[in-house]
């Protein structure tokens, strides 16, 4: 049955997103989309519906269900963007070669004081990580880590460090 025979049959996509509509509306607020980011979820949940409206028997809660899925991915997106830009910002900081010797101590002196306020396991990794040099495999393997979990681990410990770093005004967070 395509698309258009089973509208006609029992009801039309237009129905379903217009009852949709405030559930789909509340989940999008529930997860604090960005209203420039929420018409690209909501629109690619559409067409995901649209794709599979055939093998959906409730497409209503499917909708729902597949929008709520979608914000999830979106804020990991967004978290693992940060973290990424995080780490290449720290080790541009700590390895730049040409900063004159007594800047470059001071920033790793500064570095040290806000990494002395984590936990032991993220102050390890990060000092391998970022003083030390080491590569995602070798911190894994000198900690005792599984390395498929290495990224997870230094992405948490980045996120300690940011706030930290933004607790003590050395970062400075956008609010917009």
């Amino acid at each position: 049955m395509t698309v258009l025979e089973r509208s006609s049959a029992t009801e039309s996509i237009a129905d379903v997103l217009i009852r949709a509509r405030p559930a789909l509306e509340r989940v999008l607020a529930s997860y604090d989309i960005p209203p420039e980011d929420a018409e690209d979820l909501l629109q690619d949940a559409y067409l995901t519906l649209l794709y599979k409206w055939d093998k959906v028997q409730c497409p209503e809660a499917w909708l729902i269900g597949t929008l709520r899925k979608k914000c999830i991915m979106h804020w990991r997106r967004v978290r693992r963007r940060m973290m990424d830009s995080m780490d290449e910002v720290l080790l541009e900081i700590l390895s730049e070669p040409e900063r004159p010797s007594q800047e470059r101590q001071d920033l790793r002196r500064d570095f040290e004081r806000v990494l002395g306020n984590l936990p032991d396991r993220c102050q390890r990794l990060l000092r391998l990580r970022y003083i030390l040099g080491y590569g995602p495999g070798e911190v894994a393997t000198e900690m005792g880590y599984q390395p498929s979990s290495i990224r997870k681990i230094t992405s948490r410990c980045l996120a300690n460090l940011t706030r930290e770093l933004v607790a003590v005004g050395f970062l400075e967070v956008d609010d917009e």
